[in-house]
Formats: structure tokens, sequence, C-alpha cells
């Protein structure tokens, strides 16, 4: 025997699932708990009481009641009214005539016994059992109990002996498939994770406090509208509206937090602060939210599943009612039996009574009633289900009563959920979606940005940096902190991997901001920002992935003086991303692009009449088109670094008035174009190192004017004279080559005052070099020098001497001569320097106030 609360917990869910069943659901349960009830109850009765009662049918039946008694004994008839159960249990005699009465309790057997004899000698006794009147049927206790059983299978139709079983065997399917989708491993994970985070968002702090900061909004902006308020204080640019942005110019235009020039600055109140560990709480749950919205989304399993699940009670509500109807009328009180059992009884035809009828029959009604209003309900719920879309989830309502206007509209799995929740409480979704929502994300990230990144704290962050300007450098933060803008006396702000980044009306007070550094940071500017900015920032360098995380304001910024682009600017298809229009730019001096180019950008002709400097830096791509260069007349300084270029591009032939050039790390070969240089009257600096080259050509003697030749780091065997009759040459650079013999025209260039030969194979030194008393800085290092002539003692501006790595066995002590010259502007072994005498060791290490330069 099972008892209705083990049956019953079958249709236990977990209590956080309540959320999830909508009144329909919860009618449903009750009704199977009910039907449960109805199943139970029939069972327990049919086991405890249920019985049948048989006698047999005479054949003389019809002309008994006619014919007297001719013994003057009455006849009487026993009738066993026992269970079909208990074969020794009590009887009682009932005779049926005139006068019926009732016998003492005792045996059947003997009291139908003809040997049986009363042992009682009341007269009273014998005088009842002689008035007494009936049929006798010649049937014992054995064969009464026989009948009673072969006729309680034979007679009752079957659905009397198993309706309780079958009502119970229904029940249980159909609360199984009520609950089906809570137990399946598939859908049950996910719904246990979505009840997880629906309940975290309904008690969040961040959810009352979002919610009540709309409220806020909304009041202040009808205050506002109805009074009208003053507008702050705010940047008035001093330049005309050009180069304004257009409208997709990306500016701050959410809603809650605008800022237009034209339109007054509203403050809201903002939001008490929430403690550190609730902002954490919040920022987990919007994370969550995230990836439960993804891995949900993918599906419509749980929609499906429910569907199923409810077409199958729908189904069975159909099948019961369909045969259970059919055997309302057969469950009757009296039934005919013929058990075919003549030889064992001497009766043919039994006539039986069923104790328990009528109780089932109007327990089967019940049950009847029971499913109609059940399959009722699963018809409302298939309507339900195919009315509305249910996998689509619109926030409508909940972003017309918000200013989280941009929470999405869902799909699938997320949006029936949502539909479930809705019926349960309408209010747990419009929590939930603040969690949904970008806007309300960055205003948590704003609270507990503010909260952590203090004036204080952002003071003790400043630096100096090598220019001696004030630097900030804000390193991958949520946002940026509204105290940064109240650093006014701030030159260099660097942020750097901030997705989110706003650059509100505030900047304005940073009235010594000239140098902004956006580091993989798609700043957005309001109105009043974009416009300090275009009037006082001189100096913008840029780090992205993609050429579109480049911020749109950039190319208005007509003021800006240096631009710094770093990143992607080719696609895989090796076709050019094109850069937006830079015509905006009027007054940039300085454009420098590291990149992977292929050509130069056709739209840095824009900037080429007022361009001055220009820098390429390739990561060895391969820079083919070179055309635009001729349109850069005014460029003073170009470099063209690790390009695989072979040989020097005749574009840069054009440019009259460049003074400085360098294609370092490229793969130049051969410079015999070195000779059109000399139409380039300008050209002072010449800078081909970390090439391959192996001759310098005589032809250089045409640039008459160069005082700067860089050619480390290449395969030059040898120094032809021509290098030695440019006159004007102050810095030398042949480091890291194969030269073995320094020549000794090297004394003709009496302005040389920087000499860099390390890296070489020179054995000896020419007396010619130390006629170049110009010179501040000698390397020789890593040579196979063995001595140093004395006379190096005639270099009086000596700085920085370089003898480390060579075959030296001592130092002259002419050393002392040269008087600018101190121990750490020697580079050399620390053995060598020990065998100098001590007076000129002294004289090394004395300190010295005169700047001095210590190479290059």
């Amino acid at each position: 025997m099972f008892t209705l609360a083990e049956v019953a917990s079958l249709n236990d869910i977990q209590p956080t699932y309540r959320i999830l069943k909508p009144w329909w659901d919860v009618f449903m349960d009750y009704l199977a708990v009910v039907m449960l009830m109805v199943a139970i109850f029939a069972g327990t009765m049919q086991l405890t009481k249920d019985q049948v009662v048989c006698l047999p049918v005479l054949q003389s039946t019809v002309n008994s009641k006619a014919q007297p008694s001719t013994s003057g004994k009455a006849d009487f008839t026993t009738v066993e009214t026992t269970t079909g159960q208990g074969e020794d249990a009590s009887m009682r005699t009932v005779s049926f005539g005139r006068t019926p009465t009732v016998t003492p309790d005792v045996p059947l057997s003997r009291a139908t016994s003809p040997q049986y004899q009363p042992t009682e000698s009341g007269q009273e006794l014998k005088k009842e059992q002689k008035d007494s009147s009936g049929r006798k049927t010649n049937l014992d206790f054995q064969q009464y109990v026989f009948i009673n059983q072969m006729c309680y299978h034979l007679a009752l139709p079957w659905y009397s002996k198993y309706f309780p079983y079958l009502v119970l065997i229904h029940t249980i399917i159909l609360i199984v498939s009520s609950n089906f989708w809570f137990k399946y491993p598939k859908t049950c994970s996910k719904i246990e994770h979505f009840v997880s985070i629906l309940g975290k968002c309904f008690e969040s702090p961040w959810t009352t406090k979002a919610l009540s900061e709309t409220a806020c909004e909304d009041s202040e902006e009808n205050k506002q509208r109805l009074t009208g308020a003053q507008s702050l204080p705010k940047y008035v640019s001093t330049s005309s509206d050009e180069g304004s942005p257009s409208a997709n110019t990306p500016m701050i235009t959410k809603s809650g937090f605008k800022f237009s020039a034209d339109k007054p600055m509203i403050e809201v109140p903002s939001v008490t602060i929430l403690d550190k560990k609730d902002g954490e709480q919040a920022k987990a749950l919007f994370e969550k939210v995230r990836k439960f919205r993804a891995h949900v989304e993918d599906s419509d399993l749980i929609y499906k599943l429910y569907v199923g699940q409810t077409v199958i009670k729908t189904v069975k509500f159909i099948f019961i009612l369909c045969y259970t109807a059919n055997f309302v009328n057969t469950i009757s009180f009296e039934h005919i039996c013929n058990p075919k059992v003549e030889h064992l009884i001497g009766y043919t035809q039994f006539e039986c009574t069923h104790n328990m009828a009528y109780m089932l029959k109007k327990l089967l009604i019940s049950y009847i009633s029971l499913i109609c209003v059940y399959g009722f309900i699963c018809l409302y719920t298939l309507f339900w289900l195919f009315r509305i879309p249910l996998k689509e989830y619109s926030f409508e309502k909940v972003r017309e009563e918000s200013s989280f206007s941009d929470i999405p509209d869902v799909k699938n799995d997320f949006a029936f959920l949502l539909h479930m929740v809705d019926q349960y409480d309408q209010l747990y979704s419009k929590r939930f979606g603040v969690f949904l929502s970008e806007v309300s994300e960055n205003k948590l990230r704003e609270i507990s940005l503010n909260h952590e990144w203090t004036f204080e704290k952002l003071r003790q962050h400043v630096s100096r940096n090598a220019q001696d300007k004030q630097e900030l450098h804000l390193f991958m933060l949520s946002g940026v902190p509204d105290a940064v803008f109240d650093l006014t006396d701030l030159d260099v702000l660097k942020l750097e991997l901030i997705p989110e980044a706003k650059i509100p009306a505030k900047i304005s007070q940073m009235t010594n901001l000239q140098e902004l550094h956006l580091c993989h940071c798609p700043a957005k500017v309001e109105q009043t920002a974009f416009s300090f900015l275009r009037d006082h920032l001189r100096c913008l360098h840029v780090k992205f992935t993609d050429v579109a995380e480049i911020p749109a304001w950039v190319y208005l910024l007509k003021n800006l003086r240096e631009l710094y682009l770093i990143g992607n600017l080719n696609s895989e298809n090796n076709k050019m991303i094109g850069l937006e229009s830079l015509r905006e730019l009027r007054h940039l001096k300085i454009l420098y692009v590291k990149s992977n180019l292929t050509k130069i950008p056709p739209n840095i002709t824009d900037v080429a009449p007022h361009l001055t400097k220009l820098v390429i830096l390739n990561d060895g791509t391969k820079l083919v088109v070179l055309n635009s260069l001729k349109k850069m007349t005014n460029v003073a300084e170009l470099e063209l670094q690790n390009c695989e270029l072979e040989r020097i591009p005749h574009a840069i032939f054009s440019l009259s008035n460049l003074q400085e050039l360098d294609l370092k790390s490229n793969s130049i070969r051969t410079i015999e174009e070195i000779i059109s240089f000399q139409h380039l009257k300008r050209l002072t600096c010449l800078k081909l190192w970390h090439n391959k080259i192996v001759n310098i050509p005589s032809s250089i003697t045409h640039i008459k004017n160069l005082e700067s030749l860089y050619l480390s780091n290449n395969k030059l065997e040898s120094l032809p004279a021509a290098v030695f009759s440019l006159q004007k040459l102050r810095c030398l650079d042949v480091s890291y080559n194969s030269i073995a013999l320094i020549p000794a025209e090297i004394g003709l260039l009496q302005n040389l005052q920087h000499f860099h030969i390390t890296g070489n194979k020179v054995d000896t030194l020419p007396k010619q070099l130390f006629k170049c008393v110009k010179l501040r800085t000698l390397s020789l290092g890593q040579n196979y020098i063995t001595s140093i002539p004395d006379k190096i003692g005639q270099l009086l501006q000596l700085t920085h001497l370089e003898l480390k790595g060579n075959c030296l066995d001592h130092l002259p002590a002419t050393l002392r001569q040269c008087q600018l010259l101190r121990k750490s502007g020697l580079v050399v072994e620390d053995h060598l320097f020990d065998t100098l005498p001590l007076e000129v060791k002294e004289v090394l290490n004395q300190d010295t106030s005169i700047p001095f330069a210590n190479g290059i």
C-alpha cells in the first residue's frame, strides 16, 4: 500500500520553478492531486470492502411460494454474507419466510446440516426454529466462498475491478507529462540556469537603482520642460562652424545622457553609490545574462518540449474520455453469473450483488468531470501556445517606460521562458530587461568606475614624460572616470583598451591638454567636447586593429598638427582599406602611419600641400605604388621603413624641399640612383642603414650639402674616397659592415663630429683620423685594433670614446688631454682602464658640469 504523499511527490518541482508555472499548469496540478485522491480512495475501498454475494437461481422458484409446508418444519435458505476474501469469516443465517429471524453467529456448515442438533433446551429457541421458513439450497460454506470468488471475476465488468488502477496510471502519466520539461536533462539545465539568473536579477540592488534613476530622470526632464532650465556654462568654440560633425559622426546620443552645444545640459541627480560587492555582483550578472542569452537563443527545444507535452496531455484526455464514458452504465448492483461449475455446485445460474457498485459509479462520474475540466484547460493551453508567436519576445513596453531604449528583443527558448514568466508576474521580465541593456551596463560601470577612481587616486598616477609634460595613462578600464577631467593641468592623456570611452563636455576644463592617445579605444565625444578638441588638440595618436575603430571625429580636427596612425590599413584580398578624407586637417604637419600598406593611401594627398613630415613604417609588406609622393612638394622629412624596397624610389627625386630621407630596413642592394639627389639642394641627412648595400658610388659627391650619412648594418667592404669629399659631413655611421681599412682621406672631414665604425674589421687607425679635431663621438668597438695612437690627445672636444671589444693591451696616457672626456663616456674593459696612470684616472673620474653629447 502506498500513500497519497508518495504518489503526489511525482508532481513536486523545485520551489524556484514556480515562476514558470502559469495558472493553467498550477490548476492542472491540483486537478491531478484530486484525481490521485480519487484513485487511492477507490483502491482502498476496493481492497477493504469490495465484495460480491451470490445466490443460486432455483428451478422451482416460480411455484415455491404457492406450495404449503407438509412436514410441519419450515424450509430455510442460508445466505452467506462474507467477503470474497475471508473463508473463516463469521456468518449469519437469515431465513426468507413469513417471519424472518436472525440466528446466532455460528458456522454455516453446522447451521445447515441435518445432523445438527441445538444444544440449548430453551423452548423459545425451538419455537423460533419451528416457525422459520425458507428455501434449502444444500450448499455449504466452502461452496458459497467458491461461487462468490468465481462470480467476482466472471460476472463483474473488468472496469469495475480495475477502475482505481486505471485512474492511478492515467493520473501518473498526466503528472509526468506536465513536469517533464523540468526533468529532461537538456532543458532542465537551461531552466535551472534561467531561474537562478532571474532571481538574482530580481533581487539585485542595481535593478532597483537603475529603475529609480529612470524615474528620477523622467521627473527631472518633465520639471525642466515645464519650468525651463538654466543652461550650465559651456565651452564656446572660437572657430567657425566649419568642420562640425556630420549626422553619422559618432557623438554621444543615447537617451539619458545627451549634450548638445545648442541645447542646455541638465544635471541629473546621480544614483546612490553601490557597495563594491553589489557592483561586482551586478557586473557578473550582466556577463551571465549575456552568455545565457547567446546559449539559449540558438535553439527552441524548451518550446517544442512544452508544446509536445501539452499535446500528449490533450490526446490523453480525449482517449480517457472516449473509452471511460462507455463504461459508466456497465457498473450495476445486480449481476447474473453462469460459472459452468454445475458438477461442483449443482446449480448453473447465480444472481449476485456488488456492494461497491454505487460508490464506484459516483467516483467514476467524478473522475470524468475532473478529466473534462483538465482537458478543457489543455485545449486552452494549446490555444495560448499557437495564438501568439511565443518564440519572439519584445521589450517594447519596458523600453517605453524606462530610459533603456536599447533593450533588445529576444527569440526562441529565451523568449518562451520570458512569456512563461509574464504569466506569473510581469515585473520579473521588466527587471530582467535591465540586465539586457547596454546603457544600463554602461551606467553601472560608470558608477563603479567613478567610485573607484577618485581625483586623489588619479593624481597619484600622473607622471612626467620625456618631454617634461604631465601625462596620465589609463589602461583597461570600463570607461573614463569623471575625475580625469578635473586634472586641468594635464598635458598628455593616454587611453588604452577602454572600449566604452566617452569624452564629455567637462574636457573643456583641461586647457593645457594638447596631446591625446587612443590605443584600441574608439572614443565617443559630445558636441561641446568635440568643439574643444577641434580647436585645442595638437597631437593625436590612434592605435587600432581595424580602420573602423578610428573615430570619425578624428578627421575633423582642423587644428591638429601631428597625427599618428598605428594599425591595419590593408585587407586580406590585398585591397586598400581607405581612410576617410583628411581634407579637414588643414594644419597637419606630421603624419605617421605604421601599417601594412601596399601603396600610399590616396587620401594622404589631401594634406600634401602643408605636410612637412611623412613616416610610413610597414610590417614587411612590399610598398609598390609611390607615385603619390610627387604631390608632397613641401615634405621636409620622409621615412619609408621596412617596406621591402629594392631601389630608391624615383618619386623621391621630385621632393625639392626634402631635407631628411630615411630608408631603413629595406632590401636595397644598389644606390646608383643617388646621383639624382643632386637636385635635392636641401637634403642634409641620408639614412640607408639596415639594407644590403655592397658599395657606395662615387656620385655621392654630388650631394654637396649632406651633413649626416648613415650606412650601418649593410655589406660594405670599403669606404670610397668620394665619401670624404663631403666637406659639410658632421656625422658618418658605417657600423656593422665588413670594412677593414679607414682611408687616410678621412682627415679631409674637418667638420666631422660623430664617427661610428663599430663592428667592422679595422686593425689600425690612420693618423689622419686625429686631424678631425671637432670629433665629439668616436666609436671603434668590436674591431681588431691593437693600439691607440698617442695623437688621440688632439681630440680636445671628445666626449664619447668606445674601444671595447678590440685587441688592446693598454690605453695611451694622452687621454688626459681630452679635457671633456670622462669615465662615463669611456667605453672600455675594466682591466684596460686600470692600466692608465693614476693621474689620468683621476682626471677621467672628475665631475664636470659642462654639457656634452653622448653619441647619437
